[in-house]
């Protein structure tokens, strides 16, 4: 009896161990085992399966179409976000245990595109996209070129310059360099006119000769055209539209061409930056001494900062 009486305490001992160490819920023990158990049953993976769904779907958002609002005017629309349930699953599968950092998502475009709108000016991107862009409009100014094209290069940034046709001619070497460098080139007119007094056959030769000029310097038609002093009428958007070309303009202006210090062009830009910014500057003392601290102060503020292509464009 003595034996059978030990062999019994043994058995319960045993039995309790197991239990708390891997059946009570409540028990570190328990939960950090469950953490490591590949998924191997059914239930497991129809509860791993179920927890995808349900936090994954807090991260998803619906896509926004293109509009043109009544200030704002042509507004691009912005990707949305849908849960990938299956590759979520095959990325969780083998580590046996949820984990948000492995939630897989796809674009949803929307149904409502730029291109879909009709001719309008562009004054900033979407405001849900987390981007920024540095336009530069040039026409004079070339001594002050290479330190801009320095701090972008420094900070790894690409902006767009709008380039004049006329000033393109006389500086080819000027466009290679920028082309050479990753950045974006645009259209800036031919001779910097006030377009608004223009009739369309003197706008539209303005445009053309200035893409045959870019074209035969950098091997590629603009897309994105900047009216010289942002004077523009309907017949000018329209043209540029003809011409496979968006109007753009700024939300944010550098006012650089009043020789203002550096620290009041970097504060009258961060007063205004918010997503979607357009930020206006030109070739000069103060964007060649300042431009490098103003990218730093806005990736402080975590805005991205890409080319105006880049930051009208729906993807996220």
């Amino acid at each position: 009896m003595g034996k059978k009486y030990v062999h019994f305490l043994v058995f319960i001992l045993f039995a309790y161990l197991s239990w708390n160490a891997y059946d009570n819920p409540y028990t570190e023990s328990y939960i950090d085992a469950l953490e490591t158990v590949p998924v191997t049953s059914n239930q497991q993976e129809q509860e791993l399966m179920n927890k995808i769904k349900e936090i994954g779907a807090q991260y998803e958002e619906e896509p926004k179409d293109a509009v043109i609002d009544k200030v704002w005017k042509k507004i691009p629309g912005y990707n949305g976000l849908k849960l990938d349930v299956e590759e979520s699953y095959n990325q969780m599968k083998e580590k046996g245990k949820f984990d948000k950092n492995l939630l897989s998502f796809r674009e949803v475009e929307p149904e409502i595109s730029l291109n879909e709108l009709p001719p309008a000016p562009i004054y900033r991107g979407n405001p849900n996209k987390n981007m920024v862009s540095l336009m530069i409009n040039v026409s004079w100014g070339r001594e002050h070129i290479p330190a801009m094209l320095q701090a972008l290069k420094n900070q790894k940034v690409k902006a767009t310059f709008f380039i004049e046709g006329k000033w393109a001619q006389e500086h080819e070497e000027d466009v290679k360099l920028i082309l050479e460098e990753g950045q974006e080139i645009g259209n800036h007119a031919y001779n910097h006119p006030d377009l608004r007094t223009k009739s369309i056959s003197e706008i539209r030769q303005q445009l053309e000769q200035t893409n045959e000029i870019l074209e035969s310097i950098t091997g590629e038609v603009p897309t994105l055209f900047a009216p010289p002093s942002g004077a523009f009428t309907q017949d000018v958007v329209e043209v540029a539209s003809s011409l496979g070309m968006e109007t753009i303009l700024w939300t944010a202006d550098t006012i650089d061409w009043k020789k203002p210090t550096e620290h009041v062009m970097i504060k009258r830009v961060m007063d205004k930056i918010d997503n979607g910014t357009l930020i206006l500057m030109h070739p000069t003392p103060v964007m060649a001494n300042g431009l490098e601290e103003l990218i730093l102060k806005i990736k402080e503020k975590e805005y991205r900062i890409g080319t105006v292509t880049n930051t009208l464009s729906e993807k996220r």
